[in-house]
């Protein structure tokens, strides 16, 4: 699968922790401890989201999948 960019939403919970979601892709909820911890988690449930979209054959949500990673635009930005 192509490396596809979300933007994420973290935050703090009153109770502790912290909340992760994604205008990117709509039900992807994650909660952890700390900032990692829910980074990591939403991820797999990213991971997840995405796979069952495949599997049943929908589209999937307008993604960050055309858009270049990071990494690249930031060279490419630089050149």
């Amino acid at each position: 699968m192509d490396e596809i960019i979300l933007n994420l939403h973290i935050e703090p919970l009153e109770e502790g922790g912290y909340l992760a979601t994604s205008d990117d892709l709509p039900g992807l909820i994650a909660q952890g401890r700390t900032i990692a911890e829910t980074v990591e988690i939403a991820q797999d449930v990213a991971r997840k989201l995405i796979e069952s979209y495949v599997e049943h054959g929908d589209p999937l949500p307008v993604l960050a999948a055309a858009q270049t990673p990071l990494s690249q635009k930031w060279e490419r930005d630089r050149g």
